[in-house]
């Protein structure tokens, strides 16, 4: 899909894309993914909108798409060492970054482990407390199976790693990450992103809008940005939007007036 692709050479190698071309001096845009999710899947639509004008660099976090599964738990602060080990080998950084969800919470853990990595900084329908999500989340979660899992997301991973037992996987580290690997964010390390940062939720996300404020009120330089929309549909993920670009198109003006301000 992207013009240059690779792996890192980590000892669990991450899959890279670079698309588009840079304006300027403007540093590239990290894109991570959320849980089940392949580039494809979850920013074809916003990488059609801004290669044009941006250099951005999309990733698959350990088991998912072209990533290999790894041989231990998935973790929020595992993938952001492996992400700011790739940004060192590429000698790509300081990088905009923009997490969805599950890849939010790697893009917190991120601009807080590595600082010197990020410039700015967007976390989209991210929890940080896993009191933020809305009701029934966690019973859903903890019941949930792999029939429960969307096909479409079965199917985009499918198309790239080849693999049916590779989306198996996926769907038990990502279930595992957020029901046992998943424990408050420590308000002080919240607070200590330096990044200039955007927060953003959906007013009928999985997260609540409450808890989105709490997330930019804690980090010092944050502003929030609250859309009309769904968990995800706003940046194009393929479950949420179905193909629609409307509220991406309507949501993105926003999203780079932040990264160009």
């Amino acid at each position: 899909m992207g013009d240059e692709r690779g792996y890192s050479s980590a000892e669990l190698p991450l899959y890279y894309e670079w698309h588009g071309k840079a304006a300027g001096d403007q540093p590239p845009l990290l894109l991570i993914h959320g849980g089940g999710s392949t580039i494809e899947s979850n920013w074809a639509l916003l990488i059609e909108a801004l290669a044009g004008s941006r250099r951005l660099l999309a990733i698959e976090l350990q088991g998912h798409g072209r990533t290999g599964s790894g041989s231990g738990p998935a973790s929020f602060e595992g993938s952001a060492d492996g992400l700011a080990a790739l940004l060192t080998e590429l000698g790509a950084g300081p990088v905009d970054v923009l997490g969805f969800s599950n890849g939010g919470q790697v893009a917190l853990q991120l601009a807080a482990r590595h600082p010197e990595a990020i410039r700015r900084l967007i976390v989209a329908s991210a929890p940080f407390r896993r009191d933020g999500m809305i009701d029934g989340f966690w019973d859903g979660m903890a019941a949930g199976t792999l029939a429960d899992m969307p096909q479409v997301y079965l199917d985009a991973d499918l198309a790239v790693s080849g693999d049916p037992e590779h989306g198996v996987r996926m769907f038990h580290l990502d279930r595992e990450q957020m029901l046992t690997g998943f424990t408050d964010f420590p308000d002080s390390l919240i607070a200590s992103i330096a990044a200039p940062t955007l927060v953003v939720a959906a007013d009928r996300d999985v997260i609540r809008v409450e808890h989105a404020a709490r997330l930019a009120e804690l980090i010092g330089n944050a502003r929030l940005l609250i859309v009309p929309a769904g968990h995800g549909d706003y940046l194009g993920e393929v479950l949420a939007a179905a193909g629609d670009s409307g509220s991406l198109e309507r949501t993105l003006p926003f999203l780079t007036a932040f990264l160009d301000d």
